[in-house]
């Protein structure tokens, strides 16, 4: 007889658990927006003046000290590249497998382009975007044909930044020669 009066409180009080989130739930999903939310104002003498709360940072949004106009954006710390057209509007991002061999942040202009070539670490590469040179290393924005973003050999000094092939084709189509390149730390 206990074996069962203990299942019977058990599933009892199961029930009762249930059935008060059930309620919290409902009570506060029919909340009016005052109950819920916390006022924006605070009252009594511990009242501290209401301070502009801080504005996160879009996480995929192009890094503010960028300079301005069309460019494409190469953010060395976030391993992200975008493309901004005239208006401001970023036209794209996409994630990068940045070089052994990284240029200094500064505003560059793309001075070369290559349609399909075999890359400093053997590897076949097309659309070949160069906008900077490090120590006699060439560093620009290029694609895999394999499409692989391998991280590159720290022994040897290679410029390619590596995006995959659709990020490649618009930055190709994008940053003609002439084309501002900005990179930031």
């Amino acid at each position: 007889m206990a074996r069962s009066s203990s299942g019977i409180v058990a599933g009892l009080t199961a029930a009762a658990v249930a059935a008060v989130c059930f309620l919290a739930y409902q009570a506060s999903a029919n909340a009016p927006d005052s109950v819920v939310a916390p006022s924006a104002q605070a009252s009594g003498p511990a009242a501290q003046p209401s301070q502009k709360p801080d504005v996160p940072k879009q996480p995929l949004a192009v890094p503010e000290d960028s300079d301005t106009g069309a460019r494409v954006v190469y953010a060395l710390k976030d391993r992200r590249v975008w493309i901004v057209g005239d208006r401001e509007k970023p036209l794209r991002t996409f994630a990068v497998m940045p070089s052994a061999v990284n240029p200094l942040p500064g505003v560059y202009r793309v001075t070369s382009r290559s349609g399909s070539i075999k890359g400093s670490d053997g590897v076949m590469i097309e659309h070949v975007v160069r906008f900077a040179n490090v120590d006699d290393v060439s560093i620009g924005f290029s694609a895999a044909q394999d499409n692989s973003m391998r991280s590159p050999d720290p022994g040897i000094r290679t410029g390619g930044v590596r995006m995959k092939r659709p990020d490649g084709n618009a930055v190709w189509t994008f940053a003609t020669v002439g084309a501002k390149v900005v990179v930031v730390p």
